[in-house]
């Protein structure tokens, strides 16, 4: 299969996405061509979201459908095999203590919908990176760059939200708020700014940058032994699918609970 493509380029209407793309992409001269005709628009991570909403929206339906049989049937204890139901549980159960450690319960409660779809989507998303023939869509930074924008906007939101405009931006002047100490808040509000802009920035780029380099191995070794000697790489590449699925959450978590909990300390 060709660099940049995967079974999504098999799809009917890609060439007319295709088209699509490039006219709305590039700008045009006078005589309205395209200045530069025929580079290549990225779309592989745009089907691969779309792929893996769907599939996480199958498996949330399937979850729900067996959470309400079992309500139905009074059953107490989960099914002794691996099965969807089961799986999401771990996933959710195994996110939220993570959140509660850094948050506590209540805070964890609160935005485990949102921490956890994150989850969720960039496990699945890394995941299908190790089928032959897809692309992770997390190998792009569009893709890991609008997660990361989402954190930010939601620390920020909800940071306001907790404390109020004022009670929350005045951290970002440092612990001392006095007109003698004006340079020195002037200097702590420089630093906190550029700390918080590059936040969604460093999100976005380790998990595109690791993903990308995982999928690169994967991909090489199977190109040149497909039978046996890939599959260490592809064990490895789970290990890297969940770590970074990890680091993403437990990052944000963290980035969300100073937000929530800065009043407590100033």
């Amino acid at each position: 299969m060709p660099h940049g493509e995967s079974w999504f380029s098999l799809l009917p209407f890609h060439e007319n996405a295709m088209a699509l793309a490039h006219y709305f992409s590039k700008p045009v001269t006078e005589d309205g061509l395209s200045w530069i005709a025929h580079e290549p628009i990225a779309l592989q991570h745009v089907y691969g979201a779309i792929f893996i909403i769907i599939l996480l929206l199958v498996v949330g339906l399937i979850t729900s459908a067996s959470v309400r049989e079992s309500t139905k049937r009074k059953e107490l204890l989960p099914e002794a095999k691996l099965t969807i139901r089961n799986f999401v549980e771990i996933v959710v159960g195994a996110t939220f203590k993570m959140m509660a450690d850094i948050m506590g319960e209540k805070a964890a409660r609160y935005f485990l919908p949102l921490i956890g779809t994150c989850a969720f989507f960039i496990l699945f998303s890394n995941a299908i990176g190790l089928v032959p023939g897809f692309l992770p869509p997390t190998g792009k930074l569009n893709t890991t760059f609008a997660c990361g924008t989402i954190i930010f906007l939601s620390t920020h939101i909800y940071g306001v939200k907790e404390q109020g405009f004022f009670g929350y931006f005045k951290h970002f002047f440092g612990p001392i708020i006095s007109l003698p100490a004006l340079p020195l808040m002037l200097v702590f509000f420089v630093i906190e700014i550029i700390s918080h802009v590059a936040r969604p920035c460093s999100l976005g780029i380790r998990l595109m940058a690791n993903m990308t380099a995982d999928h690169m191995v994967v991909a090489a070794f199977l190109g040149l032994v497909p039978f046996l000697v890939p599959v260490p790489m592809m064990l490895l590449g789970c290990v890297v699918v969940v770590v970074q699925t990890l680091v993403f959450c437990l990052l944000s978590t963290i980035y969300i609970s100073e937000a929530i909990k800065h009043a407590e300390h100033h």
